[in-house]
């Protein structure tokens, strides 16, 4: 793959094939970054996995970096008020769940109560392909709105392998101070390291790779999880 010249200078400034401690990885992504905008700091997990297996969770990142979300929940008329009040944007039933599936989706994430999801699952083609269906393993398939509302506007996001069993997702900015960043990552590798499957065999985390939205990958050193 061709790289513009911004990119091929940055690669020259350090050592590719080095594996770097965390801090000082998020460090360099830092200084490595030559776009005029602020970039994304990204994150790429490689987890060695069975093809049956994949990982799926949430995470609160310490360190915030993205705008207040626009939540919207499905709801019965008598819990509408709670979800009010814990701060969703859209709340609401049958009406919301025909707007969606008229194309409406100016918000971003949903939750709904389990009594809801006969409904709402209908607006599977609709909120799927958007990554937007409400799943009891992510937390917004839930009774407990006010908890599950709170902890989406503090920052929750959702972590998923994809089909090569890889982990992508956004923990900072590169306006960011590392230390920042840093523990955002670290956070994010002790979360991994928990839905770690019970039958996985030998090191769990295969790779860690730092990278900003136009920058080059940089290695991270990771703790060898514990074979089984």
């Amino acid at each position: 793959m061709k790289h513009g010249k911004k990119y091929e200078e940055s690669v020259k400034k350090y050592d590719h094939d080095k594996e770097y401690e965390a801090s000082s990885a998020c460090a360099l992504v830092k200084d490595l970054h030559f776009a005029k905008f602020d970039e994304t700091v990204e994150v790429h997990v490689r987890l060695n996995l069975k093809k049956s297996q994949s990982v799926r969770d949430t995470v609160v990142l310490p360190h915030q970096f993205r705008g207040e979300k626009k939540i919207l929940v499905f709801c019965k008329p008598e819990k509408e008020k709670e979800a009010l009040e814990a701060g969703a944007a859209f709340v609401g039933s049958d009406e919301l769940i025909e707007r969606v599936k008229g194309g409406w989706l100016d918000f971003d994430v949903a939750v709904a109560t389990p009594d809801m999801m006969k409904d709402v699952g209908k607006l599977g083609m609709v909120l799927g392909r958007k990554g937007l269906m409400p799943n009891p393993k992510t937390g917004t398939v839930t009774h407990d709105l006010k908890a599950a509302v709170a902890e989406l506007r503090k920052g929750r996001t959702e972590f998923r392998t994809d089909k090569s069993g890889i982990i992508h997702l956004a923990i900072g900015k590169v306006s960011m101070e590392p230390a920042q960043v840093s523990e955002n990552l670290t956070t994010l590798l002790e979360e991994i390291g928990r839905k770690r499957p019970s039958d996985a065999k030998g090191d769990f985390v295969g790779s860690v790779f730092l990278t900003s939205t136009m920058g080059p990958g940089v290695k991270v050193v990771q703790a060898k999880s514990e074979k089984r």
